[in-house]
């Protein structure tokens, strides 16, 4: 009798994992781990979206899987109205309308990466060539993404998200510019006076 009822439900279940086998889903690659999410992805940016080092909202977050929760991007904070910029040169492949929202995709030269800016109202069209820090829009006061006004810049290689900080290098990223700091313990020099010059 176990035997019968073991094999009707491995009949059962057969199907069903065919169908699982051949189904796209079954067969995507994961998303890239959270640990080296922007292997292969080039320091090709020059220019931040917005500002010269805009505040950071809220990071990347990848997924632990491909339809999990998490964040697909980097919100910058910026005031409706900031112009946006490319951070590479790239040729414009959307400047849209996207669910309500304002969006711009740059297709980057030379790679096969595109960026992503929303909410933005666009000021270049659908296969502009832009030139890194040229303006493809400004920042529209949009809805409930962020607390403030921001801009979510993305990143994507074919339709897997990577951390847009990544296309940044180093210089970009760190905090401003070098400034002298005063040597402490080293005596001043004594100053030259008139009757003591050679």
């Amino acid at each position: 009798m176990r035997a019968k009822r073991y094999g009707r439900l491995t009949a059962a279940a057969l199907p069903v994992l065919a169908w699982a086998a051949v189904t796209p889903w079954a067969w995507a690659e994961p998303p890239p781990s959270p640990a080296a999410p922007s292997l292969g992805t080039p320091a090709i940016g020059r220019a931040w979206p917005v500002g010269t080092r805009p505040l950071v909202l809220r990071g990347w977050e990848p997924p632990a899987t491909v339809y999990g929760p998490g964040h697909r991007g980097v919100d910058l904070a910026a005031p409706a109205g900031t112009p946006v910029r490319a951070v590479a040169a790239g040729r414009v492949s959307f400047a849209g309308r996207v669910a309500g929202r304002g969006v711009v995709s740059v297709q980057l030269g030379g790679t096969d990466l595109r960026t992503t800016y929303e909410p933005v109202r666009p000021s270049v069209r659908k296969g502009a060539e832009v030139a890194a820090g040229e303006v493809v829009g400004v920042v529209e006061p949009a809805g409930a993404h962020c607390a403030v006004t921001c801009v979510h810049w993305g990143l994507l290689r074919g339709r897997t998200y990577l951390d847009p900080l990544s296309l940044l290098p180093p210089w970009l990223l760190r905090g401003g510019p070098s400034r002298l700091l005063p040597v402490l313990g080293v005596p001043l020099p004594r100053p030259v006076s008139a009757a003591n010059a050679p």
